[in-house]
């Protein structure tokens, strides 16, 4: 799974029927907004055919986790859902589920944007106090990439330190290289293959007769973890595990034709929750780039890195001159500080207060990038010294066909 991998360019979907050229585009490979507010998630929602997350989901999924829900839920970073009731229903009577999501690893350094995903998920698993399956998806970055095989696959063990740096339980967490582990999925793979059209794969995916066959095949190998049957080092028999899949919208089709295949097969549909898109610092209508480093903030970033780039970079909503921008006020919608620190900065209060301070105008923009610098520095800094401390043997533990605490 390639989770916020929409910041690499990818070849062309097709896109969906009735598609104009003012719409939105988003899709595993591509994802484009022609407004410089960024994507219509409401829109998107209606176009997916998913499920708002509502106060009163909000509301359950603290009382039966016994924990306030996450900033990214309460803040709609996190928007949107599929069956997500299912699994409150299942941990409210005392039943297992599972968490699964995953990392197409195609660059040796991580943007905030993919750790979204993580810190998210690792907030899931101590809630839910569940496993965790981790796919690293190496082989689909050597189909979609010009990079060498051994090279995915040394990626997919780098990326892993960035992963394990978040903070998961290893007494619950298994992280996978597809190249290592589709042997066991591989049961699973052919029967998703075998209920799936090549017209169906073409129609979702928008692949072409030029596109190598791996391609085609690709999207049963990542529907494969989301069945608890892929994992019988963890559930031994049980197939009917729920699992619950955090991801970025744009990977919802995969996830379409899993759910579309999983009953089928006998198997449960799995739940998905999906999170907005992390801007790139020059705006919403423009997308982070491996081959553009100031496009975004990476984990490997210095002090000095971060505060250059947040200062010279990152889109302002403030106005044209010190007058207006006092008389006016930001406008936060376009603004990448502001959207930065909805992310990051986790104290309700003092975003609340910023919010206020900027739009009023009585906040210029150098202040409020000041603001984010202060939140982004220690964050990226933390995160180094945990992935310091995330040793080959750690590496080697967490990717060990082993039992879980389950």
């Amino acid at each position: 799974m390639a989770t916020e991998e929409t910041t690499v360019a990818a070849p062309a979907a097709a896109p969906a029927p009735g598609t104009g050229e003012d719409e939105d585009v988003v899709d595993p490979f591509n994802v484009s907004s022609k407004s410089k507010t960024g994507i219509d998630y409401a829109k998107l929602i209606v176009k997916f055919g998913s499920s708002a997350i509502t106060e009163d989901i909000i509301s359950r999924l603290e009382r039966i986790t016994n924990t306030r829900a996450h900033p990214w839920i309460r803040r709609g970073v996190f928007f949107s859902h599929r069956d997500l009731g299912m699994i409150l229903d299942t941990v409210e009577r005392g039943g297992k589920v599972y968490l699964y999501t995953g990392r197409g690893p195609s660059s040796e350094s991580l943007h905030l944007g993919h750790l979204v995903p993580f810190m998210f998920t690792k907030w899931l698993q101590d809630a839910f106090k569940c496993p965790l399956v981790v796919q690293l998806t190496d082989d689909e970055k050597f189909l979609w990439k010009d990079i060498p095989l051994q090279e995915t696959y040394r990626l997919a063990r780098e990326n892993c330190k960035d992963i394990v740096a978040c903070g998961f339980d290893i007494t619950r967490t298994f992280i996978f290289s597809d190249l290592d582990y589709v042997g066991t999925m591989y049961p699973n793979i052919v029967r998703i293959q075998k209920l799936t059209t090549y017209s169906t794969v073409k129609a979702i995916f928008g692949f072409s007769d030029s596109d190598n066959i791996g391609k085609h095949a690709f999207p049963a190998i990542q529907a494969a973890p989301s069945f608890s049957s892929s994992f019988t080092h963890i559930f031994g028999q049980d197939q009917r595990v729920p699992c619950l899949i955090p991801c970025a919208i744009d990977q919802d089709p995969y996830f379409r034709l899993t759910r579309d295949a999983a009953p089928k097969l006998g198997f449960l549909k799995p739940a998905l929750i999906h999170s907005k898109f992390f801007p790139a610092l020059q705006g919403f209508d423009t997308k982070m780039s491996a081959s553009d480093e100031s496009s975004a903030i990476y984990v490997t970033d210095t002090a000095k890195q971060i505060k250059d780039k947040v200062n010279k970079y990152a889109f302002s909503g403030g106005r044209d001159t010190f007058e207006e921008h006092r008389r006016l006020g930001a406008n936060i919608e376009v603004d990448v500080p502001y959207a930065y620190l909805s992310f990051f900065e986790f104290d309700d209060a003092k975003l609340a207060h910023i919010k206020a301070e900027y739009v009023a105008g009585r906040m210029l923009t150098g202040e409020i990038k000041a603001e984010l610098i202060k939140v982004l520095q220690p964050l990226v800094a933390t995160h180094q010294r945990a992935r310091a401390a995330v040793t080959d043997d750690v590496v080697k533990t967490f990717m060990s066909v082993r039992k879980l605490d389950y």
